[in-house]
């Protein structure tokens, strides 16, 4: 699946950097999802936990041909966020 993201026009790197997430880890997280879901408009969401065992949502756009996507932002989850998505992880569980 090709991968692309969003740039920063100002400093030219990926807008995900700007979060401390490193494009290995949306990768990841894109390949792994344990949640994925509709979000705004047209783009989708997935949410999970990388090997290192850090939380993050993915704000993505599918390509519209072929398997791409495009990546806006990603961030990690936290508070509120993040007690939600356990507590809906150990609800699928059961």
């Amino acid at each position: 699946m090709e991968v692309r993201y969003y740039r920063d026009p100002e400093s030219g790197l990926p807008h995900i950097s700007g979060h401390g997430v490193s494009e290995a880890e949306v990768e990841w997280i894109l390949a792994h999802a344990a949640e994925d879901g509709p979000c705004a408009n047209s783009s989708r969401q997935a949410l999970g936990q990388t090997p290192a065992g850090r939380y993050l949502r993915v704000i993505y756009v599918p390509d519209e041909e072929g398997p791409g996507v495009f990546v806006v932002t990603a961030y990690l989850l936290a508070g509120k966020q993040l007690q939600a998505f356990r507590r809906r992880q150990r609800r699928r569980k059961r």
